[in-house]
Order: C-alpha cells, then sequence, then structure tokens
C-alpha cells in the first residue's frame, strides 16, 4: 500500500494498516514537515458535559453556509471525543486545567470544545505523537524528502504513482491501493500561513489521474496573519480572538462590531471580508490585534509561540497592537471522497486537505481540520487496507505508455521564482478575498498563458513540476469561482455580493 503525506491524516491512514500489508508512506520533506504541524489552535470536540455533538453539528454547518454534508458532519464530530482520547492514549500531552483537559472557544463555535497542546502549538504535540507511534510500525518504510510526480492509473484504476528523490531519481512504486494525503495549497497565492512544501501537488495529480474534484472556489482565507515587513507570514491563531483580542483599525476603533453581531468570534470568511473592507476604508496596509485588557499572565501561559515570534519583532502581546492581515489558509476543495475516503477513481483514496469530503462546505469551523485529518485518515486507512487484503500480492506488469508530447522543451530559459511570484501575485489580487468578473477573466487569461508553455516542458526537479501543479490548480479554482456566480462563505464576488439560494450547490470538475 501507498500513501502520499506523512501529516496527521496520512500518519494516521498508516496506523490502520495491518501487520501483513506493507505499507510505503511517501514525505515531501522531512516527515515532521507538513500544514498539521503547524497548526495552532486545536481540534474540536464536544469533550464539555455542558456541550454535545449536535451543538458541534449545528456550529459546522452554519459555518459551512448552506454547503455541508449533514451526515458527513454528524459523522465527524460525533467521531471527534473518541478521535482525541485516542491521541492521548497515545501519547499526546494536551493542556489540561485542575486535571481536566483545558478547552478554548474560537470564532463561529457555541462552547468551549477546543483542545490544544503547548498554549498555542497544538500541531507540534500532535504530529510528535502521531510519528513516534508510525516509526514503530514493523511494516512500514517512510521515504522522506520524496516528491511524486504523478499517479499510474491503468484502466481507469489508480495502481500507484511514480515519485523522485535525489538518491534515486524517478522510481515506480506499484500499490494495491493508494491514499492521498497531501495537504494544502496556500502557496499559490502571494500571502499564506503555509509551509513551502503547500503546492497543491495532491489536487493536480488527482485531478490528472481522472478524479472528480469540486468547490474549488472556495479558499479559506485566515483573518489574521502577522504582517511585519522582513517577516514569514505567521499565523496569530483564532484562539487569540476567542481568548478575547480585539480587532482594531489604524485609527484605534475596533471595528468587527459593525460587520457581526458576534464581532472577533463571527466565523473566519466574515472576519477575513470585514478586514479587507476596513484596510481599503483607512488605506492602511493592515489591522490590528489588541490583548492589552486581558490578564498578561493568561496571555503569556496560552500563546507562548505567538509571543516568541513577535518578540523576536519588539513587540510584546501583552501591551503592544499585533499587526495582521488576512493570508490563503486551507484549501476546502479537493478531491470528491465518500464517507470512507474513495474519490471516483477506484483504487485511489484520499483524506485531509487535498479532499472535498462534505464536512466544511462553503466555510471551515475553526479547529475542524485536524478532526478531519484524523477521522478520514482512520477510515481510509482501514478502508483501503479491507481491499488490499483481497488483492493477489502480485500482478503482470503494466505497460507504460504516455501521451507527453515528444520533443517537448526543457526548463532551461525559465526563471522558476519569477514565474512563482508572478502567480502569487496574480492570484491575490484577482482570486483573492474578494472577487469579480473582470478580475477573474484577467487571472484566467494570464495563467492560461503561462501554462501554454510551462505545461508542456520537461523539468528535472521539484520546483518545476510544483509550478505545474500550482498553475493546473490555479487553473480550477478560476473556473470555479467564475461559475459560482454569487457571494457565499470564503467565496465573495464583489459583483454578486449575495448568496443566491439557487446555488446552493457544489461545483464539480472533472476532466476531459
Amino acid at each position: 500500500m501507498l500513501i502520499v503525506g506523512s501529516g496527521i491524516a496520512g500518519l494516521r491512514a498508516a496506523l490502520e494498516i495491518p501487520p501483513e500489508l506493507n505499507v510505503v508512506v511517501v514525505s515531501k520533506d522531512d516527515l515532521a514537515q507538513s500544514n498539521s504541524a503547524y497548526a495552532q489552535g486545536g481540534i474540536a470536540g464536544a469533550m464539555d458535559p455542558v456541550d454535545d455533538t449536535s451543538n458541534h453539528a449545528a456550529d459546522t454547518m452554519a459555518a459551512g453556509k448552506g454547503l455541508c454534508d449533514e451526515k458527513i458532519v454528524e459523522m465527524v464530530v460525533r467521531e471527534a471525543p473518541e478521535r482525541i482520547q485516542e491521541l492521548i492514549e497515545w501519547g499526546a500531552n494536551f493542556d489540561t486545567e485542575n486535571g481536566e483537559l483545558a478547552l478554548t472557544q474560537e470564532g463561529g463555535h457555541s462552547h468551549r470544545r477546543v483542545v490544544h497542546a503547548l498554549g498555542d502549538a497544538t500541531g507540534k504535540e500532535v504530529m510528535r505523537a502521531l510519528i513516534a507511534r508510525a516509526r514503530g510500525l514493523p511494516n512500514a518504510e517512510f521515504w522522506e524528502r520524496t516528491f511524486i510526480i504523478d499517479l499510474l492509473t491503468h484502466d481507469g484504476r489508480c495502481c500507484g504513482a511514480i515519485v523522485w528523490n535525489r538518491g534515486h531519481g524517478k522510481t515506480i512504486i506499484w500499490a494495491k491501493q493508494t491514499i492521498l494525503a497531501t495537504g494544502g495549497a496556500g502557496q499559490i497565492f502571494r500571502e499564506t500561513t503555509n509551509p513551502s512544501i503547500a503546492t497543491a501537488d495532491g489536487h493536480a495529480v488527482a485531478f490528472r489521474a481522472g478524479a472528480v474534484v469540486r468547490d474549488m472556489e472556495f479558499m479559506q482565507f485566515h483573518p489574521t496573519v502577522l504582517y511585519i515587513a522582513g517577516s514569514s507570514r505567521h499565523l496569530i491563531s483564532e484562539a487569540v480572538r476567542g481568548e478575547g483580542a480585539y480587532l482594531r483599525d489604524c485609527t484605534g476603533y475596533r471595528f468587527m462590531g459593525d460587520y457581526s453581531p458576534q464581532f472577533e468570534l463571527a466565523p473566519r470568511d466574515e472576519v477575513s471580508h470585514a478586514i479587507a473592507v476596513q484596510m481599503d476604508r483607512t488605506r492602511h496596509p493592515c489591522v490590528y490585534l489588541d490583548l492589552s485588557h486581558v490578564d498578561s499572565k493568561l496571555v503569556r501561559e496560552r500563546f507562548p509561540h505567538i509571543g516568541k515570534v513577535c518578540a523576536d519583532f519588539g513587540l510584546d502581546i501583552t501591551h503592544d497592537l499585533i499587526p495582521v492581515r488576512p493570508g490563503a489558509h486551507y484549501m476546502i476543495g479537493g478531491a470528491v471522497v465518500d464517507p470512507e475516503g474513495r474519490t471516483t477513481v477506484p483504487g485511489l483514496w484520499a483524506a485531509g486537505e487535498v479532499t472535498s469530503s462534505g464536512l466544511h462546505g462553503a466555510n471551515r469551523l475553526a479547529s475542524n481540520s485536524l478532526l478531519e485529518g484524523l477521522v478520514f485518515g482512520r477510515s481510509s486507512g482501514k478502508g483501503a487496507a479491507q481491499l488490499a487484503a483481497g488483492q493477489p500480492d502480485s500482478f503482470a506488469a503494466l505497460p507504460l505508455e504516455s501521451d507527453w508530447p515528444r520533443g517537448a522543451r526543457d526548463d532551461d530559459e525559465l526563471n522558476l521564482l519569477d514565474l512563482r511570484n508572478s502567480l502569487g501575485a496574480e492570484m491575490w489580487r484577482d482570486v483573492g478575498i474578494r472577487r469579480e468578473r473582470a478580475g477573474l477573466e484577467s487571472a484566467e487569461r494570464q495563467v492560461e498563458f503561462w501554462t501554454r508553455y510551462v505545461a508542456a516542458r520537461e523539468f528535472a526537479d521539484p520546483s518545476g513540476w510544483e509550478l505545474q501543479n500550482m498553475l493546473l490548480v490555479s487553473r480550477l479554482m478560476i473556473a470555479g469561482a467564475l461559475t459560482r456566480q454569487e457571494s457565499r462563505g470564503t467565496h465573495f464576488r464583489r459583483d454578486f455580493p449575495q448568496s443566491d439560494p439557487t446555488q446552493a450547490e457544489h461545483i464539480e470538475i472533472a476532466a476531459v
């Protein structure tokens, strides 16, 4: 069996593979490098006696703005307490208060139900525990710093993948069943919280293999990303507002009350849009988080990582204003999967951010992403293993055929960094938080122009393949955004600012 990706979804899937099956886990970077490891806020689950799963489900559905799959939502939130307890049994050390799990509240949640670790470094602790457990699997190999070039298909079925690393070059992995858990696509945008590895590779290889994708117009922009010249774009967790931080504009005005009765605890799509509008009104490049009125001891204990990052730039988060603006954060759209994690391609499963499972709808509720990775990682690993166990241990070698054009040009003449930066700027400008037809059509023309001379080239390492993947997925995002002529969740059209009940349905795209 083959698992592509070593974040929370990929490793949770690996833990479901029984000893009689061999599994290869391919990691693009070191095993510890994934979007999951950078998650700050936590994992949502109804762990408090005054809360229950029906509340969690209702909050998820409300955030999703009419596009959540109710059965999927109910399945995921019902499993949440069990999956969290499982992590504890495997050694994850979540923060506690008086011997009980410490719970915080984030935007869109009606109760305090988010478990966290190391204050504001939940992903780091959860991944430490999962990596340690996965390393102990006797039947697993971990191929680190290995890039997936493409999936292998035969007669419409996924049969494995072709991968590359510097030590062995291109390698074919024949697999009975393949699970994609490749994470997100934030690097397509100039402003993002995602690490450099989040280049939409899984979305691209799934689409090229024939998988149906949907909801590609829904990229979630996190409202609060540290905005300091010279700094990488560090995430400032939702939990900062959950613990009482105010959002102020450059004049000191607390503005969220003008946009939502929930103030700073409105869902992410509403807060990001409000910040974008306020930045336009004040002609200022950012807004500010204010924690000066919150108990300084609580702030230091709850947000040690954020405090250290800000201190490196001379800011004390207990009394200084923190400059923030939105950034691309979480890709809601992806390969369509069923409740077990099957894609539309036989032999290919998927879990986590590379999918469209029906959980998030048009806008993800805070701290539901790690939960989704756990639930679908488990179900896809279990389901794929059951099928693989029934397949023969050997099969005839399949023919290697490709429709790749002969005489494709190499990449010697291209400045890939310049192209990547240009793509990020274009997508941020015209396919960002606020969109309209003219800008989307301009982006469509520009991305298709770049694609014409990039897609047909033969590259020798991941920098070129990443760019090809990002261009493809950008085209899919733009196509979805042009098709959805309304505003819903993370997708806001200035020329169609209202939601249209007749468009409360998914937009699916399939390769032809």
